[in-house]
């Protein structure tokens, strides 16, 4: 959880623009049931490490990061298939060679190149000054370099202006600079009135089975006036937008242990706890889009955080402000 949330005293002062950041290696795999795109807590831990390493420079030190706007402008997974008919594969790598010069065994994994751009809240007491703002984008732009991102490296970012700092009255300033993209949005309100349609037509429907019918195509045959049949191919998320099923966070599934009790938890100095996936559906949307202030797709509700319920045990990640 961001140091961030815990401190309700603190506003928006501001944004960071990374334009244009070349990832290569990025997890894939965002899931045990998706694939095709990180998962948005791959990123949103990314800039969570880069607020922590302001907390430690001297110029940034009352100043953190927040929520996170996505912005992708090309997604190429690392996979292949030999024909049309024949699914997918994700091409396995065997390195670095191992220390007697013999190839390692595969670990099998899906990877992905991608270029994306990301607006970050920038959270302080006052308006940053404007040595402040330089040795943000100065120290941002090296550590953004020398961390990963969503498992893979950070290749290079956009040749002119790559960092950028708006004021937090000028945030309709960075729509521009995020085309030619597709913001990653929430689509509840679309998963809602899908799991309506489903249930219309199947009462004991759940909203998993709404979920796997966003996923499917139905093929229906028309029989045509010279009595040849003609299928159809249609879709339950036909007129909703680009959507696609993904984790939205984690839902706990036993008691909080006390911190060093599990064993073999990536981090023994907090409490742990085993979790299973959180589903739902996101919706891809050009930036143009969000121009609209107030409107469905306001830019001001395009950016991910964290969010803690404890007394449900969900771990998430949400454009809500007010969950």
């Amino acid at each position: 959880m961001s140091r961030v949330d815990d401190d309700n005293n603190i506003g928006i002062v501001g944004y960071l623009l990374f334009k244009k950041v070349m990832i290569d290696g990025a997890n894939t795999i965002s899931s045990p049931l998706t694939y095709g795109f990180p998962a948005i807590t791959g990123f949103l831990g990314s800039f969570h490490a880069m607020s922590r390493k302001m907390a430690d420079d001297e110029s940034l030190s009352e100043v953190s990061l927040g929520g996170v706007l996505l912005a992708c402008h090309d997604c190429q997974p690392q996979m292949y298939r030999p024909n049309s008919y024949n699914n997918y594969t994700f091409n396995q790598t065997r390195n670095p060679i191992k220390k007697d010069g013999k190839t390692a065994s595969i670990i099998e994994e899906g990877k992905c190149r991608l270029v994306m751009s990301f607006v970050v809240e920038v959270l302080a007491d006052t308006t940053l000054t404007t040595e402040q703002q330089a040795s943000a984008i100065q120290n941002t732009k090296q550590w953004i370099q020398q961390q990963r991102m969503a498992g893979g490296s950070v290749r290079g970012l956009a040749i002119f202006e790559p960092v950028q700092f708006f004021d937090n009255s000028d945030i309709s300033a960075v729509i521009p600079q995020l085309l030619p993209a597709f913001v990653l949005m929430d689509a509840q309100n679309e998963f809602a009135q899908i799991i309506n349609d489903v249930q219309k037509d199947d009462p004991d429907a759940t909203p998993l089975d709404a979920l796997i019918e966003v996923c499917a195509l139905h093929q229906i045959p028309e029989t045509q006036k010279n009595g040849d049949t003609k299928w159809l191919t249609t879709s339950r998320k036909s007129g909703h937008g680009w959507l696609v099923p993904m984790p939205v966070g984690y839902q706990g599934i036993s008691e909080l242990y006390d911190s060093g009790v599990m064993q073999n938890v990536r981090n023994p100095e907090y409490p742990s706890q085993y979790v299973e996936a959180v589903y739902s559906l996101g919706k891809w949307v050009y930036p143009q889009r969000l121009n609209r202030i107030g409107g469905e797709h306001d830019i001001a509700n395009a950016f991910w955080r964290y969010r803690y319920d404890a007394d449900d045990s969900l771990y998430l990640v949400t454009q809500r402000q007010d969950f």
